[in-house]
């Protein structure tokens, strides 16, 4: 990594929660804490105040809630969009769906572990979305059920035998670093295998590529 560090604002009412993030995130040489909040209000005037790169927010905090938070900074009102994580205990498809509408580019469950918070902050970067490998099925259920008529578009066979392989795993919710472990390729050729499977299919992120996979059927419905 090079370059300036990835500025970070911490909004979570646990003052343990952002004790752990803190420490996790200023642990990595491209990222730096730059302010703290515990509650949503504080958390909005700072994050105007300090203009971070990422925004990690808590869901149920004092004064203006995390859902209201991201669509203050995040969504089409907001005059200079933030990027905002929501990072919560609660797993509810309400949450989920609210925080994406709103202009969330990410969701992680509190118990996902610190390497996939970190790359939730490095996807945020990089305009991609990581959503909890917990909840991807589940949501995709919802957001892309498999369709009953053909899919218009680019179809499986547009990509190479290994590219449907990641495309799968992708939609089953694995991070890079469970996909570079699965097919034993390194992590930085599962990210190239991504971005050419983006620009072959048009895509913005993992979440439409794993949208994709459903509607086309490569990938059907876990029992």
């Amino acid at each position: 990594m090079s370059g300036t560090p990835t500025r970070i604002l911490l909004a979570d009412d646990q003052d343990d929660v952002r004790s752990g993030f803190r420490l996790v995130l200023d642990s990595q040489p491209d990222m730096t804490v730059v302010g703290e909040a515990a509650d949503g209000a504080t958390a909005l005037d700072l994050a105007r105040h300090l203009r971070p790169d990422v925004v990690l927010a808590d869901i149920r905090m004092p004064r203006l809630d995390g859902l209201e938070l991201t669509r203050l900074l995040a969504g089409p009102e907001a005059t200079t969009p933030t990027r905002v994580v929501v990072v919560t205990t609660f797993d509810l498809d309400a949450y989920v769906h609210t925080a994406l509408h709103h202009g969330a580019c990410g969701f992680l469950l509190k118990r996902s572990g610190p390497a996939l918070l970190i790359e939730a902050v490095r996807a945020a970067m990089a305009g991609d979305a990581l959503i909890s490998p917990q909840i991807t099925v589940r949501l995709l259920r919802h957001l892309s059920p498999p369709p009953t008529h053909p899919h218009a578009g680019p179809g499986p066979d547009t990509l190479t035998a290994r590219e449907r392989e990641i495309v799968r795993l992708v939609a089953r919710g694995h991070t890079n670093q469970e996909i570079a472990t699965a097919l034993v390729i390194s992590p930085g050729t599962a990210k190239t295998h991504l971005a050419n499977i983006q620009s072959k299919l048009n895509l913005r992120n993992r979440v439409e590529i794993a949208a994709w996979s459903w509607q086309t059927g490569l990938t059907s419905p876990a029992p």
